[in-house]
């Protein structure tokens, strides 16, 4: 793999005093290797021919080959504390060239090993996988060391590095694994001037809780050694097991232990019969992300979908230098198609389907021709049809949730269907003790993630699928030929039913972080001066508040997850801090209205909450404390 321009080669290499260093206990043909202690700068060479290997039988096309060592070497690096590694609402994100540095990312991963309890490591399985992503491989064969350095028994690995987040959770889930490492910054950019991201799955498959990741930063404060194994670079490009003494790496085909699972989730049959009518045209874009891996697989193979069908479905390290955020403003070529009057298509007067995916394939958007389902419509019409159209949830969904800032659409359809719902804050992690104790099933985030309790991660591949159940449900009983029920007939039926939520999100991305906070602790200081009945214009104070969630399963509480504002109409003003970029600080503004009028249910959302948008403005002060105009992306 190249290296960024300008970037030397000792930015992300251990200590140039352990390239003295050599392995005594592994055998000399490992010995003929490159240097095993240096991270390198190049793609990971062939491993070496060791004194023992045998084939063995493979659920994939090829066979599995077992290559093994006799022994392992485990070197002690000295290390110092490196600023700014806390992690944030998905774990931690930075530019590439931090993570470049020397010893930047063995720390993270070090400290993660010292905050977690031995039995959840040592002699366990783990699993790692990441987007495809510019420096993922390079920092696969680090983190590899270090687990067999800190004496984990076996690590999964996915083919080239690729494996979805969804994938690493229903791997962990299905081969009982004790956690596993995700290598991606999300919806981040990738490629030598931007973004890379690592965190940590636990053993139910959900992200790492805040007490671990509290715990993982405390710990990069105070770290003084790196443990790595003195072991060649793993090749990633074969499917195979490789042994060092008591430690073993697999590679795994990243797609078949998820395909296996959403085959058992949902109707295939059903989605076939719908995905095969000529008259339904089904696009799907992959950003040139990770689920290019999966698109093919699952949606042609499977569902019988055209090849054609699949837009930039080859997973690039920079996604094609695009931005894999599934919205209306980084995916705008896209969002241009469906506004076509040509565009895809599944009837001759009905909407189309187009989905795009984000990096690391948890999040989604859903369009029809010139119609657009906010995540908030979405997660809620899926609660709604989901027992009829998926089988999975064919007993009933258990319970529902969104995040806070998510608009009340899913409130309203677990008060028809009489099931528990919960409000909790931002961050998947906060659905996993829900899903664990068996009072939710289906949830989601206005940020484009949508998922169940079939694993404990967003998962952008699987709310298409529900999407193509619903449609496929809607539309068993047509005859060739005839019109097809719409995803813009879905939605407004929903609408008529339910009344709608109209909904938008500003944000405004890197902002100086010294103003951003400045703002928020004028809005805190604002609400605690607040009272009921307060009037904002037009609009009437229910309540202010700064959001606090205490979790109902262990009691843990999380304070400040952003500043509320609610009227008496039901009407929502929302602020906080984004904590998944990866400089400076994204403000997000939350605006809601509620709409029981059916008359009323066609208007532009900029144009219903013009009034609430310009309040939120003129309340929060964002432009005299942050300088900014315009936001970056409005959804």
């Amino acid at each position: 793999m190249a290296m960024a321009a300008g970037l030397p080669t000792s930015l992300f290499s251990l200590p140039s005093s352990l390239h003295r260093l050599t392995t005594t206990t592994i055998t000399a043909a490992s010995r003929t290797s490159s240097s095993p202690l240096l991270l390198s700068t190049r793609l990971p060479p062939k491993p070496p021919q060791f004194s023992s290997t045998i084939k063995a039988s493979s659920s994939s096309s090829s066979s599995t080959t077992y290559t093994e060592s006799r022994d392992l070497k485990v070197n002690t690096i000295p290390t110092k504390p490196i600023e700014g590694q806390k992690t944030g609402t998905s774990g931690l994100r930075k530019k590439v060239k931090e993570f470049m540095q020397e010893n930047y990312l063995g720390n993270w991963i070090q400290a993660l090993f010292n905050s977690l309890p031995p039995e959840d490591y040592k002699n366990a399985l783990l699993v790692l996988g990441g987007d495809g992503r510019y420096f993922n491989k390079e920092a696969a064969q680090l983190i590899i060391k270090i687990a067999a350095g800190n004496g984990v028994g076996k690590i999964l690995v996915g083919k080239e590095g690729i494996l979805s987040t969804p994938a690493v959770s229903a791997i962990i889930r299905k081969r009982k694994a004790n956690g596993g490492f995700i290598m991606s910054a999300s919806h981040n950019p990738g490629g030598p001037e931007y973004d890379w991201g690592i965190k940590f799955n636990y053993s139910s498959g959900q992200p790492a809780p805040e007490s671990i990741t509290d715990m993982i930063y405390g710990n990069t404060l105070s770290i003084s050694e790196i443990k790595l194994a003195d072991i060649p670079d793993v090749d990633l490009s074969s499917v195979g097991i490789t042994k060092y003494g008591n430690f073993s790496v697999e590679i795994v085909d990243p797609v078949s232990d998820y395909l296996d699972l959403m085959e058992d989730v949902f109707d295939f049959s059903l989605i076939r019969s719908l995905v095969s009518r000529p008259e339904f045209r089904f696009t799907f874009d992959a950003m040139h992300a990770v689920t290019g891996a999966y698109a093919k697989p699952i949606f042609v193979d499977k569902l019988g979908a055209s090849p054609d069908s699949i837009c930039n479905g080859v997973p690039l390290e920079d996604f094609g230098h695009g931005h894999p955020d599934p919205n209306l403003t980084y995916a705008k070529d896209l969002v241009n198609i469906m506004l076509r009057d040509d565009g895809p298509d599944f009837g001759a007067a009905s909407d189309g389907k187009f989905v795009v995916m984000t990096g690391d394939g948890d999040r989604n958007m859903i369009l029809g021709r010139q119609f657009f389902v906010t995540p908030s419509d979405s997660v809620a019409i899926i609660a709604a049809n989901a027992q009829e159209a998926i089988p999975y949830f064919q007993s009933g969904p258990k319970g529902l949730a969104r995040s806070m800032p998510t608009s009340g659409a899913l409130d309203r359809v677990a008060e028809k269907l009489n099931l528990p719902f919960f409000e909790v804050p931002t961050g998947w992690k906060f659905f996993g003790n829900l899903m664990d104790a068996g009072t939710l099933s289906i949830c989601g985030e206005e940020s484009f993630g949508t998922g169940s309790d079939h694993i404990r991660e967003k998962d952008g591949i699987w709310a298409v699928l529900a999407w193509l159940s619903i449609i496929a449900y809607r539309n068993k009983n047509k005859n060739p030929g005839e019109e097809l029920v719409s995803i813009s007939d879905i939605v407004k039926e929903h609408w008529a039913t339910y009344g709608r939520n109209y909904f938008s999100r500003y944000d405004y991305e890197e902002c100086e972080s010294a103003g951003a906070n400045e703002m928020i602790n004028y809005l805190r200081d604002l609400i605690s001066k607040s009272k009921q009945g307060d009037k904002y214009g037009v609009y009437t104070l229910q309540f202010a508040d700064d959001f606090t969630y205490t979790d109902p399963v262990d009691g843990s509480v999380a304070s400040k997850q952003g500043v509320r504002f609610v009227f008496t109409d039901g009407s929502r003003i929302i602020f906080r801090l984004s904590g998944t970029g990866s400089a400076g600080a994204t403000v997000r503004i939350y605006i809601e209205q509620f709409e029981p009028d059916v008359s009323k249910h066609d208007l532009d959302a900029q144009v219903a909450l013009k009034p609430l948008i310009d309040l939120a403005l003129s309340v929060s002060k964002l432009k005299e404390f942050t300088g900014r105009e315009k936001p970056t992306v409005i959804t």
